[in-house]
């Protein structure tokens, strides 16, 4: 009896095979060759043009690290992402007992449309929002781009997440 244990959990434990990956994407690369990026505008009220370069640098930046898919310009892509960056935003947050802000928060929002050209059903069209709070006696000018790339960051995170990492 104890000869058929051992030969039953050998037999398990070498049929059984766990595989995980650290970036999180669940990508099938005998499927997905190619991705193609389009520029995310800005169409916010409020706009701060740096912010469209540091975020598709990021995005691009991102996607190149942690995939083995080429980025192309072509329209005929295995996947595709576009956007536009819709909400640049301060906010008023930790307000004094003399009824002044103590803390504003910058908020960015982008709206995402995932494309997924070789299986139906996986598109995404979402908006994704994200926030950094800063203290009110620092001047927007001198915390913005440390912000912005802050918050591109965590965007491109929740962004990848969604669509290529599929979680």
């Amino acid at each position: 009896m104890s000869l058929f244990v051992v030969i039953l959990v050998a037999l398990v434990t070498n049929s059984c095979r766990i595989s995980y990956k650290l970036n999180g994407t669940a990508i099938d690369y005998s499927i997905y060759k190619t991705i193609g990026v389009s520029d995310f505008p800005i169409r916010a009220a409020l706009v701060y043009p740096p912010l469209q370069q540091t975020f598709e640098n990021e995005l691009l930046d991102y996607i190149t690290r942690n995939t083995r898919l080429q980025i192309s310009e072509s329209s005929n892509t295995d996947l595709n992402i576009e956007g536009e960056i819709t909400g640049y935003t301060l906010s008023p947050q930790a307000v004094t007992e003399d009824a002044y802000a103590s803390r504003t928060r910058l908020t960015i929002q982008v709206r995402v449309k995932y494309t997924d050209n070789r299986r139906e059903g996986k598109d995404i069209d979402q908006t994704f929002s994200a926030y950094r709070d800063f203290d009110s006696s620092e001047m927007l000018t001198d915390v913005q781009d440390q912000l912005c790339l802050e918050i591109s960051k965590e965007l491109v995170d929740l962004i990848f997440n969604a669509t290529l990492g599929d979680w």
